[in-house]
């Protein structure tokens, strides 16, 4: 029991670390974005700590089959961390916030060819935006996407070292897959390997979907708004954490789906041998 509770306050205390850090690392934040983010940073800590404490879970998944939300975690913290010190280098330069510009700069060069998710990142600004913003929001999205291409490669080599998730330990569908009913029709196994794919297909398309919808919505959107540096930070974190939240998500499916049906195989291997 305190375990579990202690477990809940350090993952609720790294939620508003992950919530607070560009108002603390960003000299000169306003006082009203510094509210706005404690709130959000309280409400996250809550439900987090509400969620992991209780014995019934909502809509964390995969929450008793680490390392994956861990992963994720760490990608988004990392993501958020480092555009971060690039955009508080424009204010303040250091050694890291020199050390982290300069590679994601170099990141989005190499990045940044031809209906890459980086290039149409930067098409979606109107035509007459500052450089300077052009600049930033490419070493943005390319420092990102790298965070995100290397935590779902975390991912995919954790499930092959470790057998994701623990054979020891089983793995309980209702406690670590809340929001999927295994009761609502159709074979179980159809339904994750489908879910799966459609998760992986989105994943895929996302990157280049999210700025090509921002371009057509510029009516309504305003591209320029991400010359704010908090407006950025967020922006570029999201679109690059969602399509591989969503990979993740599609893989973990297909792997569970795969140990039900080889769950199954035993057991009819088993009823065989005891009728023979």
């Amino acid at each position: 029991m305190f375990s579990r509770i202690a477990g809940a306050v350090l993952r609720a205390a790294f939620v508003v670390l992950l919530v607070a850090t560009p108002s603390m690392l960003l000299p000169g934040t306003h006082s009203d974005t510094t509210q706005i983010v404690a709130l959000v940073a309280l409400i996250a800590a809550v439900f987090t700590f509400v969620e992991y404490n209780s014995d019934y879970p909502s809509l964390v998944e995969f929450r008793d089959a680490p390392p994956f939300n861990r992963i994720r975690f760490i990608a988004l913290f990392l993501s958020v961390f480092f555009i971060t010190l690039i955009a508080r280098g424009k204010f303040e330069q250091t050694t890291l916030t020199l050390f982290i510009s300069a590679v994601g700069h170099r990141l989005s060069e190499m990045i940044d060819f031809p209906y890459s998710p980086v290039r149409l990142m930067v098409l979606m600004l109107p035509q007459d935006a500052d450089l300077d913003l052009i600049q930033s929001l490419r070493t943005a999205a390319g420092i990102s996407y790298l965070v995100s291409i290397v935590s779902l490669a975390s991912f995919v080599l954790a499930l092959r070292m470790n057998q994701w998730p623990s054979r020891t330990s089983g793995f309980n569908v209702w406690t670590n897959m809340p929001t999927f009913d295994p009761t609502a029709g159709g074979d179980i196994v159809e339904r994750l390997q489908r879910d799966g794919q459609v998760n992986i297909i989105f994943g895929f398309l996302l990157p280049f979907v999210l700025p090509a919808f921002v371009k057509l919505a510029s009516d309504f959107i305003d591209p320029i708004s991400l010359a704010e540096p908090h407006t950025l930070i967020w922006t570029v974190s999201a679109w690059a954490f969602l399509p591989a939240s969503l990979l993740m998500r599609g893989i973990a499916m297909g792997r569970v789906a795969q140990l039900i049906e080889d769950k199954r195989r035993r057991t009819l291997s088993d009823d065989s041998l005891q009728l023979a």
